[in-house]
């Protein structure tokens, strides 16, 4: 066999290895987002419909894996920072951005698990972190510039804010998933207190609805 048909060969294989690897990562995104870190790579290779084996030669481990979908999510973020940035009302550029980060975390279970993990990333990751951290320091500036948000509110307050709401988007999403809105917006107004008189969003779940989401978690 000649140097060129054994090159002919491998170009499938490759092909083959780079589309196991996107699907691995896609079926990662989806099993983390909705069940959290706790999936494992057998759950993954299951789900993909590949070999363990498979899985293991393109992801050492689990955290390589994470690793991997954390450049994803931080760029996503980046991008959600950078256009509400592009807000001209300070208050509304803070609003977005609020709005933006609580619905990736209601959308991905695994969200904020992965972001305390980069901080021991590769340092790309921590880049990307770092540069969320100053476009977010940047748009609560301006609105503390400009008087439109409670007193030594900061980054920092960030992380908690957006687990409250994932708790409850958590617990409503088989009932309401867009429940998470209702209460994400009564947080907002508490950061950057507006209209008192403003409308909740939605409406409260019913009684039922209410039992229903607390047994789950149970």
């Amino acid at each position: 066999m000649s140097t060129t048909d054994s090159v002919e060969l491998e170009r499938p294989l490759r092909a083959d290895a780079a589309r196991n690897r996107e699907l691995i990562l896609q079926t990662a995104r989806k099993c983390f987002a909705e069940r959290g870190l706790s999936v494992t790579l057998n759950d993954i290779a299951h789900e993909a419909g590949v070999g363990v084996g498979t899985v293991y030669r393109r992801f050492a481990d689990k955290d390589s894996l994470i690793e991997a979908l954390l450049a994803t999510k931080f760029e996503a973020m980046n991008d959600a920072a950078a256009r509400a940035a592009e807000e001209t009302d300070a208050r509304q550029a803070l609003r977005v951005y609020l709005m933006g980060v609580f619905e990736f975390r209601a959308r991905d279970r695994a969200l904020a698990d992965a972001i305390v993990r980069a901080g021991k990333a590769r340092p790309s990751i921590v880049q990307e972190r770092d540069r969320l951290e100053s476009q977010v320091t940047e748009i609560i500036g301006r609105a503390r510039a400009a008087g439109v948000v409670r007193v030594g509110f900061d980054y920092r307050d960030l992380p908690m804010l957006t687990s409250m709401v994932g708790a409850v988007a958590d617990t409503t999403r088989a009932h309401d998933p867009n429940a998470w809105r209702r209460y994400a917006e009564v947080v907002i107004e508490g950061v950057l207190p507006s209209d008192a008189g403003a409308p909740m969003l939605g409406e409260p779940l019913d009684r039922e609805s209410i039992e229903r989401a607390m047994h789950a978690q149970s």
